[in-house]
């Protein structure tokens, strides 16, 4: 969204705000769901998974972007530090008509760029300095536009809720059966065995739901990207061109340095997999390169038309 409260110049996309409500229903019903079960199950300790559920959803959702950037290892920078980055940014901004949000930088060789935040006054779009040092200037801007894009459109913030729910069912998992609430006193021993039994599975079951519908969003959410970055730009050339030497470059990064970085795919430009791992990735946080690069060879068709 623009300052004033319009619609950014980023090509809007029915389809995935569609796949957004849509999966924020139905990961809604499966937070309430999951709550009300643990609440009947260890009834003695509902106002502590009241204060936790609440207060993890409150935290995960409010510092995404501070909780993101720490993980990542990336750190705001002034235009004075990076004004090529900074010019870019402002360039694009300007095109879309949107608030320029903060930039960063991640002291980190992988070629990747993120966007975080829980809305566009709030949002932070970084990049790594070895995507700074690989990729020419149109290439650089066909990356923020895609990033600025997450940020225009909110999927960003839609990927943070959907997240979290997976960490709240493990979180909520080791707390009670470590923390001793699975049994309670007026409970015999066979109760709190049930209990101790029923709540792992329920929770691995609330994981595996939430894990399909992000990834399903997740996937087309790129491409949502990758069309409204080209069409904003005009340059759909320049993003093929830069997805494919990023792809490339990440596959002969060794694996053990990708491993680190694979729990924030969701929020990369591309996925931090070996060549290997890309090929049989069947729940991969992105579509494949062959794909996104089709599509851009459509959008660049229709644009010399």
């Amino acid at each position: 969204m623009s300052t004033s409260g319009q619609p950014t110049r980023f090509a809007p996309d029915r389809g995935l705000t569609g796949r957004m409500v849509a999966t924020m229903f139905f990961i809604g019903l499966l937070y309430v769901g999951f709550t009300g079960l643990l609440i009947a199950l260890l009834r003695g300790a509902w106002p502590l998974i009241v204060l936790i559920s609440g207060g993890l959803f409150v935290a995960q959702f409010w510092f995404s972007d501070k909780i993101t950037e720490r993980a990542m290892g990336a750190h705001r920078v002034t235009p004075e530090q990076y004004p090529q980055l900074h010019g870019a940014v402002d360039r694009l901004c300007a095109l879309a008509d949107m608030p320029k949000p903060r930039v960063a930088v991640a002291d980190n060789d992988m070629p990747n760029a993120f966007a975080t935040g829980r809305n566009p006054q709030n949002a932070v779009v970084c990049v790594t300095t070895g995507l700074l040092r690989r990729l020419e200037p149109e290439e650089l801007e066909g990356v923020l536009a895609h990033e600025l894009s997450h940020v225009a459109h909110r999927d960003v913030a839609v990927m943070t809720v959907a997240g979290f729910l997976g960490v709240l069912a493990g979180a909520m998992t080791r707390i009670a059966v470590y923390g001793g609430f699975a049994g309670g006193r007026s409970n015999n021993d066979s109760n709190a065995a049930i209990v101790a039994l029923i709540i792992p599975l329920v929770s691995v079951v609330v994981y595996a739901i939430s894990f399909l519908l992000t990834r399903l969003l997740s996937r087309y959410r790129e491409l949502a990207a990758d069309r409204a970055a080209a069409q904003l730009t005009g340059r759909p050339s320049a993003l093929a061109s830069a997805l494919t030497k990023v792809t490339g470059q990440i596959a002969a990064i060794p694996t053990k340095d990708l491993r680190q970085a694979q729990p924030y795919n969701a929020f990369y430009f591309a996925p931090a997999l070996s060549a290997r791992e890309t090929a049989t990735q069947l729940f991969s946080t992105h579509p494949s390169l062959e794909r996104r690069l089709e599509q851009l060879a459509r959008i660049s068709a229709q644009l010399g038309r």
